[in-house]
């Protein structure tokens, strides 16, 4: 979920840099853009290490029961 996040927020930050050629008062789109793309890309990053640190941990857990007479 957070490297697609980081993607898409990296992808509307290109877009309002790069292909949008729109003046607003007050309003600067480049540099909106330019921090959306950052918090795109360090949500990517983070991400990818949650997703190597949940590779690492064991699968699943065993159980030993000793029966005791």
């Amino acid at each position: 979920m957070t490297i697609g996040t980081g993607i898409v927020l990296f992808v509307i930050g290109a877009i309002l840099t790069f292909a949008l050629d729109i003046q607003l008062e007050g309003v600067n789109l480049d540099m909106i853009g330019y921090i959306l793309m950052a918090a795109g890309a360090v949500a990517f990053l983070i991400g990818l290490i949650l997703l190597l640190v949940r590779r690492d941990r064991p699968r699943g857990t065993t159980v030993v029961e000793d029966d005791v007479l």
